[in-house]
């Protein structure tokens, strides 16, 4: 496809201001009266949150709390993992997957993932079960759905936990249902640049369990249902009031804004398909993307990035180290070679802009300006 140039000479990798500025009128009103009340902690605009989340993605318990790392630590002890405990996750994720087994003595075990879609697989996980495994932790990467179905047919055969990341993925959905629905527990991050964000740091835990509920509330508030009265080491983990009213706001547009990233998705599929050198991400079958990250493929990745990052717009890595070579995880022995396809694939992806408000014009000039950098052309 031929571009013409546009007059746009700058594309940010991410516009917060503009899905703030949506959803302004809605929530200072209610910041001024949480200001006003000293309304923080706890009250009904979280409970409201909660409820509201919890219909969206189909569960019955939505908890709300501090931010999507210890979601997955609560999510992880409250379904019973230990020190020396296994929980088997993909080997490209944010270290959070990792990071939050870790921090209460399991061990995280790395597998590869499938080449096309760069999701976790399945007969990677199956292999790697041992008699120390207590859980598969799928993630849902990029704005996809894991394969849900054959992961749930594993652990059901060896007894596991499913304990999904969807930190990326609100609102996206595959054959076994939406993401945060299809596991025994959920992790998610409302990160500000998460589908679904806050204005600063938050997460959920998400079940249809009513005693891992019962147990994440507890946890997340000093192992505490009643005041001064701790049945467990809990930790300070609650959710921010001023976040639940942003939130809230959000979530009434969320499926527009997924909306508009799947528009997105395509038109940079039709400015960027003829591009030799340029490999495209593609959808699972049965999944509805909902395009967290839109992630291509290209060879000489950092010459390319510097390129675009020349010519002012965004881009970023998601992300240029697998965690079983990060300097953290160097006890557990990783090495290079381990996981072929992720960390082939940790050399040569690239995130270009993607968020609601992307105009189509802004999508003209990242192709413009990549079309340049993978052919050696002036921008």
């Amino acid at each position: 496809m031929t571009i013409t140039p546009t007059g746009v000479r700058s594309v940010p990798f991410l516009d917060l201001a503009a899905q703030q500025a949506e959803v302004a009128d809605e929530v200072l009103p209610v910041w001024q009266r949480q200001l006003t009340d000293a309304a923080f902690i706890g009250g009904a605009e979280i409970e409201a949150f909660e409820r509201e989340y919890a219909d969206y993605i189909g569960v019955s318990h939505v908890i709300g709390v501090s931010n999507g790392t210890d979601a997955l630590e609560l999510a992880y002890r409250a379904i019973g993992v230990q020190p020396g405990d296994e929980v088997i996750m993909p080997a490209n994720t944010f270290i959070a997957t990792a990071e939050a087994v870790s921090r209460i003595g399991g061990v995280p075990v790395f597998v590869d993932v499938d080449p096309d879609y760069l999701l976790i697989d399945p007969e990677a996980v199956d292999a790697a079960v041992t008699s120390r495994t207590r859980a598969i932790a799928p993630v849902h990467l990029f704005g996809q759905t894991a394969p849900m179905s054959s992961l749930a047919a594993i652990a059901q055969r060896h007894g596991l936990a499913v304990v999904e990341d969807a930190a990326q993925a609100q609102g996206a959905s595959g054959f076994a249902g939406r993401a945060g629905a299809m596991g025994l527990v959920a992790a998610t991050s409302f990160y500000p640049g998460k589908n679904l964000g806050a204005a600063g740091d938050a997460g959920a835990v998400l079940t249809g369990d009513e005693q891992i509920a019962s147990l994440v509330r507890t946890l997340s508030a000093h192992g505490s249902r009643v005041k001064y009265v701790h049945d467990h080491i809990g930790m300070n983990a609650r959710m921010d009031a001023i976040q639940a009213t942003v939130l809230r706001a959000k979530l009434r547009r969320l499926e527009r804004w997924n909306e508009a990233r799947r528009d997105a998705a395509a038109r940079y599929a039709d400015l960027l398909g003829d591009i030799e050198g340029v490999r495209l991400p593609s959808v699972r079958p049965g999944n509805v993307d909902v395009w967290h990250l839109y992630v291509v493929r290209v060879a000489d990745r950092d010459r390319v990035l510097a390129e675009l990052t020349a010519a002012r717009v965004g881009a970023g890595i998601h992300y240029p180290t697998p965690v079983h070579l990060t300097g953290a995880y160097a006890d557990l022995g990783g090495r290079a070679g381990q996981f072929p396809v992720a960390e082939a694939a940790a050399g040569g992806i690239l995130s270009l802009p993607m968020f609601p408000h992307l105009t189509a014009s802004q999508q003209e000039r990242v192709a413009e300006v990549l079309r340049a950098a993978v052919e050696g052309g002036a921008v």
